[in-house]
Formats: C-alpha cells, sequence, structure tokens
C-alpha cells in the first residue's frame, strides 16, 4: 500500500477512531468520578460535600457519561478538561514541575484529551449525531492546490 493509499485509508477512518477515543476518555473519566463519589474500585469514596474532592468526583461522573454517551461532547469536554487543569495546578503543581514528579500525569492527559474532544467534536458512535444535533464527522484539512506559475 503507497503512502497516498494509507494516508486515504486512515482519514477515512478517522471519524471512528475519534469516537472510539471519545468513549474510551469518557470510560475512563466516569470510573474515576464514580470511585471518589461511590468508592468503588478500590477507592475511599470523598465525603459528601467535600470541597473540593467530591464535587469533582461529581463532574467527572456526570461530564464523563455526558462524553462516553456522546451528548453535550463538547461541552462536557470542555468542563472535563477545566477541572482537570484546575486539579493540575492546585494539586499537583505544587509538588513539582513535571506529571511525572507531582503525580499529576493522569490530570494532565485528561485535561488535553477533552481538550481535543472540544476542537475535533464527538467522532462517530455519539448519541448527538444520531439524532443529527451534534456535528459528527472530521474533516479532513484540505490538501493545497499546487501553484501554478503564470506563463506555464
Amino acid at each position: 500500500m503507497s503512502t497516498a493509499h494509507l494516508s486515504d485509508w486512515l482519514t477515512a477512518r478517522r471519524p471512528l477512531v475519534l469516537g472510539l477515543f471519545r468513549m474510551v476518555l469518557g470510560i475512563l473519566f466516569t470510573s474515576e468520578g464514580a470511585a471518589t463519589v461511590f468508592g468503588v474500585l478500590d477507592r475511599t469514596a470523598s465525603p459528601m460535600g467535600d470541597w473540593p474532592f467530591w464535587y469533582a468526583g461529581v463532574i467527572e461522573l456526570a461530564c464523563g457519561v455526558f462524553v462516553l454517551l456522546g451528548v453535550t461532547t463538547r461541552s462536557a469536554a470542555f468542563i472535563s478538561s477545566g477541572i482537570m487543569a484546575f486539579a493540575y495546578f492546585t494539586e499537583h503543581q505544587k509538588d513539582g514541575l513535571f506529571p511525572l514528579q507531582n503525580g499529576g500525569l493522569a490530570p494532565a492527559l485528561f485535561c488535553w484529551g477533552f481538550l481535543l474532544i472540544v476542537f475535533f467534536g464527538p467522532g462517530a458512535l455519539s448519541l448527538s449525531g444520531l439524532v443529527g444535533r451534534e456535528e459528527t464527522d472530521v474533516r479532513p484539512t484540505a490538501r493545497p492546490e499546487p501553484e501554478q506559475r503564470v506563463g506555464e
């Protein structure tokens, strides 16, 4: 398969892969929220109303479900990205500059993963896409046309 054919084959599958990425990110974020709120998955629940952890858990749980299902995806991803940036800078940054130093690798990856979804949308397999309420395709960038010089 030539490079051009491979590129076209990959581009054609971009919406599906983005949709799968969104769903995996949503499942992971939902599990973080469920662990914080309900104390599942070998984690102790944060006491109800405990600032900021319990509230963050509720947001993680709700936004994670929205992102997973592809409902109000961009809004939920924007909120999720913001809360992960907040978590990184308030809880982790004080222990070192880099995520490997301060234990903030998960918030950093969640933050940037959700920001990607904010800009690229939900991809394929979203509930909003099924009812036509949210754009699900990821348009490839247009390839520039070769310049033609005058007199050629």
